[in-house]
């Protein structure tokens, strides 16, 4: 007998598989602890988010997508890949960080709603993006200096509220303006495919799975993948 207690010599396959069902079954208790347990064990940070975490995410977005889940599923899957995030980060390097792109999200200037920006977050992180979160009540002037700064491939706008449809267009007129080579992709419950074409964005997200997914087409036809 070695004296260790059996399970401290888990396989990598074994490793990523209990990171994956962590994010699946919301186990935002535990996830702190199997993400230093595989890196004690050798496993690589970005195997840990990618073919880890990130597949526990695909797998909640398609629950969702499918009825299975609800958005307090969503929203309980995200919390828990962050805190997995929290442990990894350190251990990424940019190249790993950036594997398909930049994007700079934020709710509009006059909304203070933060769920879904923040779902939105965590699901395009998920899949493989560096993510840059301004926060809520953004103006175009700060979405503007943030996507020169990082140079952003994607610029994502949340909002709740049909009133700020204005500082939507705001911002994508500011981006047009400015010549930048970046998409732009809106989403919010007031928002359709209809109003997002009107407001000039480049894309459309009717929620968190599906602007996540719209990100990774863009990547891929840009041949980040």
């Amino acid at each position: 007998m070695s004296g260790h207690p059996e399970g401290n010599y888990l396989g990598k396959a074994e490793i990523l598989e209990r990171l994956k069902e962590s994010i699946i079954k919301f186990d935002v208790d535990n996830i702190k602890s199997l993400a230093e347990d595989a890196l004690n064990q050798g496993v690589s940070a970005y195997d840990c988010v990618m073919n880890g975490m990130a597949k526990g995410m695909e797998v909640v977005g398609q629950k969702y997508q499918h009825g299975e889940y609800f958005l307090p599923e969503l929203v309980m899957a995200g919390e828990t890949f962050k805190e997995g995030m929290r442990i990894f980060a350190a251990h990424l390097t940019p190249s790993e960080v950036t594997s398909r792109g930049r994007v700079v999200i934020g709710t509009v200037q006059g909304d203070l709603h933060d769920i879904g920006k923040n779902l939105v977050a965590s699901m395009v992180e998920a899949s493989g993006f560096e993510v840059h979160d301004l926060g809520v009540d953004i103006s175009a002037k700060r979405f503007l200096s943030k996507t020169r700064e990082t140079s952003a491939d994607v610029v994502a706008m949340s909002a709740l509220l049909s009133t700020t449809f204005p500082h939507m267009k705001e911002v994508i007129d500011v981006l047009r303006k400015a010549k930048l080579n970046v998409k732009t992709l809106v989403g919010g419950a007031p928002l359709n495919v209809e109003a997002a074409k009107s407001l000039g964005a480049d894309g459309y997200g009717r929620d968190a799975v599906e602007g996540a997914n719209v990100c990774k087409q863009w990547a891929a036809a840009a041949g980040r993948r």
